[in-house]
């Protein structure tokens, strides 16, 4: 038979922007449900044999429909709404001519291998969520981080993502999902490994902005561009399970962390002004999920939905007909012959105008023209958001991600935050007053921890080789006294007199003697820097929290990938919020670290299934020409909720535990009850 690729005609007149690939079949379509009858000769070897009338269905007994049959019947009912329909718009047409494609490619190989690839960059931008929390421990000693520059830096990441999210996604709808999303999880690799290597605050807090701003266009690109190869039965499902792998990426990063930065001997050092600790070799290993998603996407094709919107006919054509084959011979199939011979595309006037503007001048001219040009777009793009089409939807949508996003950010953070608040009390609660006691010439050989001393006397005594931590000296007198290689951490004193007493290799430097006398006291080499305490400052309960509350997900993600497209969008998202409201109050029963985790572990799981539901509405509330950049939208400001949740949340650690539940609980009802406002879109073709 004759290639219908090689049989195709483009035309384009002057009054019409719509481009015809083909030859036109039943009306108006070059699409045949029906597969042209093959020559004898050509018979598949699969077939041979076989006598046609002989097969049967093996579902027909059991009264069980036809794929094809169901296939059929689906298609009829949407010509028939078409028909019905006063006018149907070429936007439609096509949406509906492009699923019935999909149906006919199937789900298979292709759209597995897609699923894997995409897994793995939204499992990167997961990672990047962790990486700072999980290593701001450690981090925090190597460069000697006062509590703005740690707060900054747990900041610094969201906002980057912000931008990011924001940036890539208008410019996915105008370059290309594929091209875009290389270029951002090809940031987040680069900045990765230079960020590992900084030893400054300055350049590490600039590198994980940079990687931030990278991988934040990963979310909403993944989405739209994984939602393009699915089905309209298939796309609610597999969208949620395709979730599942931010639920990955927390595990992976908690699990390697636990395993790589306890580990002080996988380091290296080159004097004393490079310092490669273990956790810089964990920031590294954090970079791998994103580089695997890098290479998969080296052997994927651009979306074809994309291509068709920005009249790219050939492309898609090809692509689709790659998927096509692709999945039927891995299903055994290969005499299946893809029919397609006419494809209804929009060339829009912008596009043209960048060809043309950038078919003159010089390379630096033409890329100004470009650039400038695609600003525009995008720009004209989100605003359209705002149309009287979508404003409604927008509002919601803007509303339900910002309510979420801020109590479940915020109490991602709180949680973890008041059972260190708790340890912390605990710890003060064991400490150890000593009241004027009076040590002469004594050799200090054994570390101190947790202790006060009040109105001491000590008169020629050594601290040689020893550990201060959270000690404290008060309205003391030191006489003639010697300390040498001393490690402190919460070490101070105040009131204090200290007279004829060196201090030598220690980093006990004079803003920690508060209102204190000194009288010919020497500091001689000093410890440069701050010094990771081996044993204490990576408390194996902060990796536990993190990978319990990423496991905790699990039942919530599988529960929302089965029931997606059986009960809707809507319900599952106003059903999970309120319910994970209801969750919050909890929190007033108990309030010990145990039942914190298990709160948390609880809220998590509930709440996952929110978060599916969004991402999947949002994928199919907005048309191809604006999808990612809606997603890009409403996932910056998702990223600003949760920098203002965290930020709220935390500044009530101990303080009071009322406000931010209530705070959360408010939240979650108000953005539950909204979201049963929005319309259902599970039975929606992708427009």
């Amino acid at each position: 038979m004759a290639d219908p690729y090689h049989n195709n005609i483009y035309h384009q007149g002057d009054g019409d922007s719509y481009g015809t690939y083909g030859q036109g079949g039943q009306d108006g379509y070059g699409y045949q449900t029906d597969y042209p009858p093959q020559e004898e000769d050509a018979a598949s070897d699969v077939t041979e044999g076989h006598d046609e009338e002989d097969q049967m269905y093996e579902g027909e007994y059991q009264g069980i429909p036809h794929p094809d049959e169901v296939k059929a019947a689906r298609r009829a009912a949407r010509a028939k709404a078409r028909t019905m329909a006063d006018g149907v718009s070429d936007q439609e047409e096509l949406a509906e001519q492009y699923e019935d494609i999909m149906e006919d490619c199937g789900h298979g190989k292709f759209q597995w291998t897609l699923f894997v690839v995409l897994g793995l960059a939204l499992m990167a931008d997961s990672v990047e969520c962790f990486v700072v929390a999980l290593v701001l421990p450690s981090a925090e000693k190597d460069m000697c981080l006062s509590h703005a520059e740690k707060g900054m830096l747990g900041l610094i990441v969201f906002l980057g993502m912000m931008f990011g999210a924001f940036i890539w996604g208008g410019l996915a709808d105008k370059v290309g999902r594929r091209k875009c999303l290389i270029i951002v999880l090809a940031m987040n690799c680069i900045s990765a490994f230079f960020s590992s290597f900084a030893q400054g605050y300055g350049f590490f807090l600039f590198f994980r902005l940079f990687s931030g701003i990278g991988i934040g266009g990963s979310v909403p690109i993944v989405y739209a561009y994984f939602s393009e190869f699915l089905q309209m039965d298939k796309r609610g499902e597999h969208l949620s399970w395709l979730c599942m792998f931010w639920m990955m990426g927390g595990i992976y990063a908690s699990f390697t962390a636990w395993g790589i930065i306890p580990r002080y001997g996988w380091g290296f050092s080159m004097g004393t002004e490079f310092q490669f600790h273990s956790w810089r070799v964990f920031v590294l290993v954090c970079a791998l999920p994103a580089i695997a998603a890098f290479l998969g996407l080296m052997f994927m094709p651009e979306s074809p939905r994309f291509l068709l919107e920005n009249a790219k006919h050939d492309e898609a054509w090809m692509i689709l007909k790659q998927v096509h084959d692709t999945n039927w011979r891995a299903k055994g199939e290969p005499e299946r012959v893809f029919t397609v011979t006419q494809i209804k595309t929009p060339k829009t006037q912008e596009d043209e105008f960048i060809e043309i503007q950038t078919a003159t001048g010089t390379a630096f001219q033409r890329w100004v023209v470009r650039t400038l040009t695609l600003t525009k777009l995008v720009m004209k793009n989100v605003l359209s958001l705002f149309g009287p089409d979508l404003r409604l939807a927008t509002l919601l949508m803007a509303i339900i991600w910002f309510t979420m996003a801020f109590s479940f950010y915020g109490l991602s953070v709180w949680f973890p935050d008041m059972i260190k608040h708790l340890q912390h009390e605990e710890y003060e609660s064991k400490v150890k007053v000593f009241n004027r006691e009076k040590v002469e010439q004594f050799h200090f050989n054994f570390s101190l921890e947790n202790q006060v001393h009040k109105e001491g006397e000590y008169i020629n005594d050594k601290f040689i080789n020893i550990e201060m931590k959270s000690v404290k000296f008060e309205d003391s007198l030191f006489v003639d006294c010697y300390f040498e290689d001393i490690r402190s951490t919460d070490t101070i004193f105040e009131n204090c007199t200290i007279r004829s007493t060196v201090f030598y290799d220690t980093d006990l430097y004079e803003e920690k003697f508060i209102d204190c006398t000194l009288e010919n006291v020497t500091f001689l080499h000093n410890k440069k820097g701050c010094h990771l305490d081996n044993e204490e400052e990576n408390d194996v309960l902060i990796y536990l929290v993190s990978f319990l509350g990423s496991l905790a997900v699990l039942p919530g993600n599988i529960i929302s990938a089965l029931f997606m497209d059986k009960i809707g969008r809507i319900k599952i998202i106003g059903g999970s919020m309120l319910i994970s409201a209801g969750c919050t109050f909890f929190l007033f029963l108990s309030f010990s670290q145990a039942a914190i985790i298990a709160w948390q572990c609880l809220f998590c799981g509930v709440s996952v299934a929110a978060w599916n539901g969004i991402q999947v509405i949002t994928v199919e509330l907005y048309p191809t020409s604006k999808r990612a950049t809606a997603f890009g939208v409403l996932n910056a400001i998702c990223k600003f909720a949760a920098i203002l949740g965290s930020s709220i949340f935390a500044s009530f650690v101990g303080i009071t535990k009322v406000i931010p539940i209530l705070l959360s609980f408010v939240a979650l009802v108000a953005g539950g009850v909204l979201a049963l406002k929005l319309p259902e879109t599970r039975e929606k073709v992708l427009l």
